[in-house]
């Protein structure tokens, strides 16, 4: 069975400041501690911004050995530009993004034997931006196919009719990650098995996105769960449960709007995982964890 590596989207949140993390630990000594409690992490600051070599440098050096950190394309990519309304015109257009790309991956090479996937989290389309998913297709097999061998890419579509075989073909061509996603708007996964195979390369990406409306009207804090997504997850952990024998990882990362706190999404899957394969004691909910 493959390796199964979970994580939170980010480790910045403040809010977890003596709910996850020790309180009064400084900002800087946020991901030193975080990766004592976890093996991988999602990096979203990169999609704001390329960061510094020296920052990436200093995330390799605050992480022990094995762990692994993911990171999300830059939004002048998969945007096309800061705006973020998409410029059909400019994504993945190597004239205008070129550049960015070459950047964001030497960079994030700093981060050694520690990079994981580099995901390409593409936003909604309408047809102002493209007409079909034939176009961006086209887009995104030539940028693809520009990328230099070595990073492991997960690609995130968020039109739910363009996920086909067109876009899985496109996919395993070039060895990505179709990115498996819980969003409001989105299928799940389980659903669209039954008629697509989604796996596209040796890896599996999951990202636990959720619905921000739902939780925001709820909190403005993220230190706790305030929306009881067990059915869901447990959904996921019987997907998984297929998945994790046909890849040789699997990533998963749950964002603070899934059900509130991220860390106690996350142990909530994972536990649920281990219960399937060998059963604990333990009470699996995660249900108020911090």
């Amino acid at each position: 069975m493959g390796r199964f590596l979970y994580g939170t989207s980010s480790w910045s949140e403040k809010s977890w400041d003596g709910v996850f993390y020790p309180r009064g630990t400084k900002p800087g000594d946020y991901l030193a501690f975080y990766a004592r409690q976890f093996r991988a992490v999602e990096a979203d600051s990169t999609y704001y911004a390329i960061p510094p070599r020296e920052r990436v440098l200093g995330w390799r050096a605050k992480t022990p050995a094995g762990f692994v950190l993911a990171a999300k394309f830059p939004r002048s990519i998969v945007h096309g530009g800061e705006s973020e309304k998409p410029d059909g015109e400019r994504v993945l257009v190597h004239e205008h993004v070129g550049k960015d790309a070459e950047r964001f991956l030497d960079v994030m090479t700093a981060m050694g034997d520690k990079l994981g996937p580099l995901v390409l989290q593409f936003p909604y389309f309408n047809q102002t931006a493209f007409k079909s998913a034939g176009p961006f297709l086209e887009r995104l097999d030539a940028f693809l196919d520009a990328l230099p061998q070595g990073p492991r890419i997960a690609v995130e579509v968020r039109n739910k009719t363009w996920i086909g075989a067109p876009l899985l073909d496109c996919l395993r061509k070039h060895h990505a990650a179709l990115a498996l996603v819980d969003l409001v708007y989105m299928p799940p996964p389980w659903e669209l098995a039954q008629r697509h195979d989604l796996l596209t390369t040796d890896f599996t990406y999951v990202r636990l996105i959720g619905d921000r409306k739902a939780v925001e009207e709820r909190t403005k804090s993220f230190d706790k769960l305030v929306l009881d997504h067990g059915e869901r997850l447990a959904h996921w952990a019987t997907y998984l449960e297929g998945v994790l024998p046909r890849v040789k990882e699997t990533f998963a990362f749950a964002n603070n709007h899934f059900a509130g706190h991220g860390p106690a999404t996350i142990r909530d899957l994972a536990r649920r995982l281990e219960r399937e394969a060998a059963p604990l004691a333990a009470d699996a909910t995660g249900w108020g964890e911090g």
